[in-house]
């Protein structure tokens, strides 16, 4: 392990910020720290990089920092420059030349780190003259990304990142993901933006309550695991109060006994002996899994636009495109695009400057944008629960409660005045009696503003589970991977492309040019494949000839093939059993839950195995029947003849039914095994 941190104490202030924390690099780990504000991450990348030292612990002596061997670390600092008069180039190779040797000014070494300074460079948004330019001449967003490009050149061993991630544009974003996917030494982040931990981290470290806690995988797989912690946390001390509560009444029992009472002793020093079990703390995010259905269904194109030109003074686009009921579709595009001024548009806010559009039958759209979440002042002197309440007076205060809990509105939070409320809270509170009424299209405008993670994953639950359409514009990559199945796009030049799918199948095309260019599609060419979609097919279907006995054969090829497919089918549910009785049976219990379960894992067990033996055996018969039945389809080898054993009924004097030419639609209905099926009438 390159560095760990045992036991770790940190005090600032005389008050404990990390309280006995454990923390590990090994080898060349990507790890992100997680946490609320103020839980200690940046104190923690402190500990790291050697500014701050653990509090003195006489009585642990193994408590402390241990290094495999010595290593450089290089810190990312929001306030990074310190000579704003040193021009960009004589920053960087500066860095660059620190702890190397006069030779390497003139290696071929040195010619490979020019070569990666002027492609960082300019993957960070400059133009190669602003080499020349003064530190001092740069924004705070632009000495940042200079930060950037002078550690990620001198490559120290432990690279610590503290929020890399702001005042950074999108283009700027995506290529520091690639550079620390593909950095060759550790890395250590913390940063806001999950879709970023997403792409980069395969360890999760999270500060809370002065305590760290690992997790292997990225922000998402972080999550689930979480959650099944605390699952299998509440069950352990579930199980421990149970007992406790079963001690005390044995012990309240049997204590004025005198035949008992050694007993009631034993009891209670089981009682006294037992570790306490604290109680998990619940996940701040409230995770949804209940659908939320609308109202009313309303008609199959929710919204049709044909050449629509939308703006104030001038069109900032225009667009032909249709969207069909169920949709949830996410728009990107830079500031300015019009993505804002398309959303209003659509709702009816402001008029159109051009072309036709039509909401469609029983259609109820409702719009959110930031202004939604503004009161006039009669109503910011309001408690919570009031507002609420009045807006939808058939509920009882109970279930108002119980509502706004699902919103992350505590019992404390219910009683505050809305003009207590901060953004986040107010976005909510408007979200929330919005999806009350239960229209069947939302309108959404950053709708993730002002909240924090909790909220935004509270949020984005509720959408998953919202049966309606979504039309929305977010620039959270992680919240748009996480809601839309289908993008536009508004790129510069006016154009608007539609993406037929998530956000991640579209970055994953994006990067491959090649292909990606084929997945785009203008919003004009994908209502075109809507309408083509949508004409019907002919009537009638096209015939062919068959004979009865041939119709018949390849009826019985197709009942067989679905019997072993169901029979396949069965044995795959079987093994999964099987896997899910293992696991239970590998679960370690006490030998006083096995004698009191009455032997349940054993027939668990057995139960797993007679089901895939049964499923076994039902799959290899429905194999044997239809390798025979393909056995005498066989022409046969003296007479040419096609053998026909089992596969066509006879009738009752034994001669094979005369085989007449049918007619018989392809893929339609199957034809009757008694050879009762009329003939189609072809028109003659």
């Amino acid at each position: 392990m390159l560095l760990e941190i045992q036991d770790g104490t940190v005090s600032l202030g005389g008050i404990p910020v990390l309280s006995h924390c454990s923390f590990g690099i090994r080898g060349t780990e990507k790890i992100a720290v997680v946490g609320r504000n103020g839980a200690g991450k940046t104190t923690l990348l402190r500990l790291i990089a050697g500014e701050l030292v653990p509090d003195r612990d006489d009585r642990n002596p193994g408590a402390g920092i241990r290094k495999s061997r010595s290593f450089t670390v290089g810190m990312l600092r929001q306030t990074a420059v310190t000579d704003p008069e040193k021009t960009v180039r004589d920053a960087v190779m500066e860095a660059v030349m620190a702890g190397k040797s006069p030779e390497f000014r003139y290696s071929e070494e040195r010619y490979f780190y020019e070569q990666c300074y002027d492609r960082m460079f300019t993957g960070f948004g400059f133009r190669k003259e602003d080499k020349q330019k003064k530190m001092g001449e740069f924004s705070g967003g632009e000495q940042t990304k200079i930060s950037l490009i002078r550690l990620l050149l001198a490559e120290p061993d432990i690279l610590i990142l503290d929020e890399p991630t702001n005042h950074l544009d999108l283009a700027s974003v995506e290529w520091l993901e690639e550079c620390v996917r593909s950095y060759p030494k550790a890395v250590v982040a913390v940063s806001h933006d999950r879709y970023f931990i997403d792409r980069t981290a395969d360890v999760i470290w999270e500060v809370e309550n002065g305590k760290t806690t690992r997790y292997s995988g990225n922000y998402t797989e972080y999550r689930a695991q979480k959650a099944a912690l605390y699952e299998k946390q509440l069950k352990a001390y579930e199980r421990q109060q149970d007992e406790i509560r079963r001690l005390n009444e044995l012990i309240g029992k049997f204590r004025h006994k005198p035949n008992k009472a050694a007993f009631a002793r034993s009891r209670k020093k089981i009682l006294e002996r037992m570790p306490d079990a604290v109680k998990p703390v619940r996940d701040a995010a409230v995770i949804r899994t209940e659908e939320i259905v609308p109202a009313r269904t309303g008609s199959k194109w929710v919204f049709e636009c044909e050449h629509l030109q939308f703006g104030y003074d001038r069109a900032l686009a225009e667009i032909s495109f249709r969207i069909r009921r169920g949709m949830k579709i996410g728009i990107l595009g830079p500031n300015g695009s019009g993505k804002s001024t398309f959303l209003r548009t659509v709702t009816g806010r402001i008029p159109a400057l051009g072309g036709n559009a039509r909401t469609g039958v029983n259609v109820n759209p409702a719009y959110f944008d930031q202004m939604s979440a503004s009161w006039d002042g009669q109503d910011t002197g309001r408690m919570v629960i009031d507002w609420y309440h009045d807006r939808f007076p058939q509920k009882t205060r109970k279930e108002v409660r119980d509502t706004r809990a699902g919103w992350l509105f505590g019992g404390e939070d219910m009683g505050k005045k809305i003009r207590d409320l901060s953004g986040g809270e107010r976005a909510r509170l408007i979200l929330a009696s919005i999806l009350e009424e239960k229209p069947n299209f939302l309108v959404l405008d950053e709708p993730t503003n002002n909240m924090d993670i909790p909220a935004k994953e509270t949020l984005e639950s509720i959408l998953r589970c919202y049966r309606g359409t979504i039309l929305f514009v977010s620039h959270d990559r992680y919240f748009l991977s996480k809601v839309a199945d289908a993008l536009l796009i508004f790129e510069p030049g006016n154009q608007v492309l539609f993406y037929p799918f998530g956000y991640d199948h579209y970055m994953e095309k994006k990067r491959k040019a090649e292909s990606g260019a084929a997945a785009l599609r203008t919003a004009e060419e994908q209502r075109m494949i809507e309408e083509l979609k949508a004409v019907p097919k002919g009537e009638r279907p096209r015939l062919r000839e068959m004979s009865t006995a041939e119709a018949r054969k390849d009826w019985y090829f197709r009942l067989k093939r679905r019997e072993w497919t169901d029979a396949v089918d069965m044995l795959d549910k079987a093994l999964n059993y099987v896997d899910n009785a293992l696991t239970a049976v590998d679960t370690p219990i006490t030998p006083e839950i096995y004698l009191e379960t009455g032997g349940v894992w054993d027939k668990i067990l057995m139960n797993a195995e007679t089901a895939v033996r049964e499923a076994e055996s039902r799959v290899t018969k429905a194999a044997v029947e239809w390798y025979e039945l393909w056995l005498d389809t066989l022409p046969d080898t003296d007479t040419g003849e096609t053998a026909e054993k089992e596969v066509m009924p006879r009738q009752e004097n034994g001669e094979r039914e005369r085989e007449e030419p049918v007619r018989w639609e392809e893929n339609g209905p199957e034809p009757d095994p008694d050879g009762k099926e009329e003939r189609q009438d072809d028109g003659k």
